[in-house]
């Protein structure tokens, strides 16, 4: 199976990465032989986090006595040296293990360096000092938090999006990690589930040796697609290039990529799909998103109290009330 070298950590793991997200909708049971087969199939990298609710407690019971397999990775929230150790140890006792491979800031607004009054970084290396932790990483949706950190020196990875829709500045990003040493991990390589075609994402991601994909898998279906292109990679050919060139044509623009920091909405509105609703319509079979259920839940809309607490969330910069409802109109034409 081919493999990927995170930069200057000199940690060498699989190139499919396993993203632990979706394993918290699912029972534990469940979720167990799916993470299991998933090592047992080759993969190396299990990435959650301490928002994914219960995913660290279902990953630490799966790997219970294969931790040294295994490289993991989780996040935290944390905006203060005190909340950074709670999440650390709750983290460490969750996932069944003294030490974590690869600890990094979920997200923050800003790019936590030492000096700058939060105490995070700080404790980070407290952290490493005492073996608790190997490696910091940082993961994020900002462009120019991710550009600081790549080249400020004190990150030994990245998590950013990367998928086919990237942009020029997206492959810059990938070009400055290679140049500075740091690690890539690729997460929304099938942008929130607006990419259908998992051969062409995975064949466009193949072509960069230093990024490592992390695919969110809920299903043993899934997990066992991922394992089959890892045996057999899907080539980038005429057929998977047309696909790509077809979805960058209709998710051209501002478009809801589904990461949820916008919630929770205060007027209970499920925003990562209802803003991004007509692209679901389009996308995938319409049958489910047409039900009762999801009616109710698109004429939330119009409780929309514009608070604004959705736009100042939103890592895009986006309009989410405006995408909303766009959304919504789109959505009444389809129930006529």
């Amino acid at each position: 199976m081919n493999t990927v070298t995170l930069g200057r950590t000199g940690l060498t793991v699989n190139k499919n990465g396993f993203g632990a997200l979706p394993i918290q909708r699912i029972p534990k049971e469940e979720a167990v032989a799916i993470v299991r087969r998933a090592l047992d199939g080759g993969i190396t990298f299990f990435d959650t986090a301490r928002l994914y609710s219960d995913s660290e407690e279902k990953l630490g019971a799966a790997l219970a006595g294969r931790r040294g397999e295994v490289v993991l990775a989780t996040k935290t929230p944390a905006t203060d040296a005190a909340g950074f150790w709670r999440d650390l140890e709750a983290s460490l006792a969750a996932l069944q293990t003294d030490y974590i491979d690869l600890f990094q800031f979920h997200n923050p607004a800003f790019c936590p360096k030492p000096g700058d009054g939060s105490g995070l970084y700080e404790a980070m290396l407290t952290a490493r000092e005492q073996g608790k932790i190997r490696f910091i990483g940082l993961t994020n949706h900002r462009l120019h938090v991710a550009k600081e950190a790549v080249e400020s020196g004190l990150y030994d990875t990245l998590q950013f999006p990367f998928c086919y829709l990237a942009s020029p500045d997206d492959l810059a990003l990938v070009e400055s990690c290679r140049q500075h040493g740091v690690g890539f991990i690729a997460m929304k390589a099938l942008s929130g589930g607006l990419i259908q075609n998992s051969a062409a994402a995975y064949a466009f991601l193949a072509q960069f040796e230093g990024v490592l994909p992390i695919w969110g898998v809920q299903r043993m279906a899934e997990l066992e697609e991922f394992l089959a292109y890892g045996e057999n990679p899907p080539a980038l050919d005429d057929a998977l290039q047309a696909v790509i060139e077809r979805d960058k044509l209709q998710l051209a623009g501002d478009f809801c990529r589904g990461c949820g920091y916008c919630l929770p909405c205060p007027a209970g509105i499920e925003i990562p799909n209802a803003a991004r609703m007509s692209l679901m319509l389009r996308r995938s079979p319409p049958a489910p998103w047409l039900g009762e259920e999801w009616q109710a839940k698109m004429a939330k809309i119009d409780d929309c109290i514009h608070c604004n607490h959705c736009v100042d969330h939103c890592p895009y910069g986006l309009d989410t009330p405006q995408l909303l409802r766009q959304n919504y109109q789109d959505y009444k034409t389809f129930l006529k």
